[in-house]
């Protein structure tokens, strides 16, 4: 596994190695060994799976209460994955970060916890997996616009057209008026 370090502190790169041939190929995507020796003392506690057909986005998600350390990757199509640092004590607060992550390249994003967190699907429909470092707390469960331009995230948005959201998801809010983590 190569982790490769990214504008943002404490978000990495993960490219996984991948063992392939005509049959097919084989990965590991996860191992507590290997994240340690990196320095990553991880304990995931929850996995979730969502299928999202192309055009929709889904964020930018944080928790102020129980907030997630996720290791997000796609395991069929592609997104344009993206994140927004929370941290109130962090020196890359408020800087987002995207890329993206496909079933081709194999590449995975760790984000620690104290990031919004969104994607916007490129492919017909992806597969998007993920491991939680804490449970879902819907109660504090906070959307950041996905279109702030104090934020500015440049979204790759297929044809210049407008991003299906959930209820949810238009009523984000403002980088003026999201709570901070920490």
């Amino acid at each position: 596994m190569i982790f490769e370090n990214t504008p943002l502190t404490g978000v990495f790169l993960l490219q996984p190695r991948v063992f392939g041939d005509e049959r097919g190929f084989f990965l590991e995507s996860w191992n507590e060994q290997t994240f340690r020796d990196a320095g990553f003392d991880l304990n995931f506690v929850q996995d979730n799976h969502s299928r999202s057909a192309q055009g929709i986005l889904r964020g930018m998600h944080y928790q102020t209460e129980k907030p997630q350390g996720k290791l997000v990757r796609v395991t069929a199509g592609a997104v344009f994955d993206a994140v927004v640092d929370l941290r109130r004590d962090s020196p890359t607060l408020g800087q987002w970060y995207g890329v993206e992550l496909n079933a081709v390249d194999h590449r995975m994003l760790w984000i620690p916890p104290g990031f919004a967190h969104g994607f916007y699907v490129l492919s017909d429909y992806a597969d998007f997996q993920y491991k939680c470092t804490d449970y879902y707390h819907p109660a504090s469960e906070i959307s950041l616009a996905w279109d702030d331009p104090a934020v500015g995230i440049e979204w790759p948005l297929l044809a210049g057209t407008r991003p299906r959201l959930s209820a949810k998801d238009e009523a984000g809010l403002p980088w003026e008026g999201v709570p901070l983590i920490g």
